[in-house]
C-alpha cells in the first residue's frame, strides 16, 4: 500500500506552511504525500524507545536526538526555505551540526535517520525515502521492521548507500556514525505484540 498523493501540482515549503494541521504531509521533490493516520502503539513504542536511548547516549554531546513530528527540510542548493520542495518527518533522527537547527526544525541532512515500518508506509520508506536520504547525504539510515523483528541498515559510502546490513532485534546494535549510541533491543522486542 502506498501513500496517497495530495494532487498533481508542484508544491514547496511555502505552500506546506499554509495547509491545515489536521492532515500531515511530506513533500518529496514537490509531490505532497498524505501521511498515514496516527501510528499504532507498537510503532510508537519502537520509535519512542530508540529516541530515549539515543537522547540519553548523547547527553552532554553536541549531537541532538529528535522524534517525529519534526520538519526536516532538504534543500537542493541554497534556496530560501519557502522554495524548498522536500520536507520529511522521520520517526527518529539525530543532528550533529547545530547550524542545521532552527525554530522550524532541521534544514539539511540529519546524520542518522530511523523509520519504523508499518504496512501503509513501508514502500514509501524503503524506496522513495531511502533514495532521498542517500541523495541528500544522510550518513546512516535504519529501517525497523517490527513485524519481522528485523533491522535494515544503510550506510553512506562515497555518496551512496552500499549493500544493506540486516540484524535481528536482539542484543545491541551500534550506530556506526555515532558509536556512543548502542540501541538495546531485548526489552523492546519482548514488549512487541506476538501477532504484530
Amino acid at each position: 500500500m502506498s501513500l496517497a498523493i495530495k494532487d498533481s501540482q508542484y508544491h514547496c515549503y511555502g505552500d506546506y506552511l499554509t495547509w491545515p494541521d489536521e492532515a500531515r504531509y511530506e513533500l518529496i521533490d514537490g509531490d505532497a504525500y498524505l501521511m498515514a493516520p496516527a501510528p499504532d502503539l507498537a510503532h510508537q513504542d519502537v520509535a519512542g524507545e530508540i529516541y530515549v536511548q539515543a537522547r540519553l547516549a548523547l547527553k552532554g554531546k553536541l549531537c541532538r536526538a529528535f522524534i517525529a513530528p519534526v520538519d526536516v527540510r532538504l534543500p537542493k542548493q541554497d534556496e530560501a526555505d519557502e522554495h524548498i520542495d522536500t520536507v520529511v518527518q522521520p520517526d527518529v533522527l539525530v543532528v550533529c551540526d547545530p547550524n542545521k537547527l532552527d525554530r522550524r526544525g532541521v534544514r539539511g541532512a540529519p546524520d542518522w535517520v530511523v523509520e519504523v515500518l508499518s504496512p501503509s508506509t513501508a514502500g514509501h520508506d524503503q524506496i522513495r525515502k531511502r533514495q532521498l536520504y542517500e541523495r541528500h547525504g544522510v550518513r546512516e539510515y535504519w529501517l525497523i521492521h517490527p513485524i519481522d523483528r528485523v533491522l535494515t541498515v544503510y550506510r553512506l559510502i562515497d555518496g551512496e548507500y552500499g549493500k544493506p546490513e540486516l540484524y535481528e532485534l536482539q542484543g545491541g546494535t551500534a550506530v556506526s556514525v555515532l558509536p556512543e549510541i548502542v540501541i538495546q533491543w531485548d526489552d523492546l522486542a519482548a514488549r512487541l505484540p506476538k501477532d504484530y
